[in-house]
């Protein structure tokens, strides 16, 4: 037996060109139940166009905000409490937060500015991983350093530093060459972190040749 969602009842329509109110064209082939359940929905459709068109224009709703000041503003507060959490040595609660944080930053809506996710998400990415890197989590910490850097590769020294220095506390000597002759190629020896990036290298360099040695 089918249901009212299993079939599809066509009605002729008509439109008034003046008031744009929607009417039956004709009553023929319907019982009288289908005519007043079809008459009640164009009642209370007619009645909502009335109510828009009644008010003052703009009669439309407002396009959204460029940006949501509440959620930056939630981010904000979320990342300085992880900041203060982190200077306290509560790394675990650091980490609780940044991912509130992440999370945050990720779900704003697609009519936003993507590079103003970008730029949260590298710099909440990079704190996380040096909360991790705190406890010794090298993995975790290479994990979010690379979102980090994937979310903002220029003008991110401390992203690709840690990535590196995970990569390095985990033994993996020859990716975290490349990693970071990779990272000197697009921040530039001569950068603000080009000097702390040179002297990761010649770390790597040594401790690659020490396994080597050995």
């Amino acid at each position: 037996m089918s249901s009212d969602l299993d079939t599809y009842t066509h009605y002729p329509l008509h439109l008034d060109p003046s008031s744009k109110a929607v009417s039956l064209a004709t009553t023929e082939g319907q019982t009288p139940a289908q005519t007043e359940a079809v008459e009640a929905e164009l009642q209370q459709l007619n009645a909502l166009h009335r109510s828009l068109i009644s008010l003052d224009p703009p009669n439309v709703p407002p396009p959204p905000l460029p940006i949501n000041p509440k959620r930056s503003a939630q981010i904000t507060k979320l990342k300085e409490t992880a900041n203060t959490a982190y200077k306290r040595g509560n790394h675990g609660e650091a980490v609780r937060l940044y991912s509130y944080a992440i999370e945050m930053a990720a779900g704003r809506p697609g009519w936003e500015p993507v590079n103003l996710a970008r730029e949260e998400l590298s710099g909440l990415y990079a704190n996380r991983a040096q909360a991790h890197m705190a406890q010794q989590m090298w993995p975790e910490g290479w994990v979010d350093a690379k979102c980090s850097v994937e979310s903002k590769p220029v003008g991110n020294a401390k992203g690709w530093w840690r990535g590196g220095k995970c990569l390095v506390e985990m033994g993996r000597y020859d990716e975290a060459r490349a990693w970071i002759e990779q990272a000197l190629g697009i921040e530039g020896p001569a950068s603000d972190g080009g000097k702390e990036l040179a002297a990761l290298l010649e770390e790597i360099k040594a401790g690659s040749q020490r396994r080597q040695g050995s």
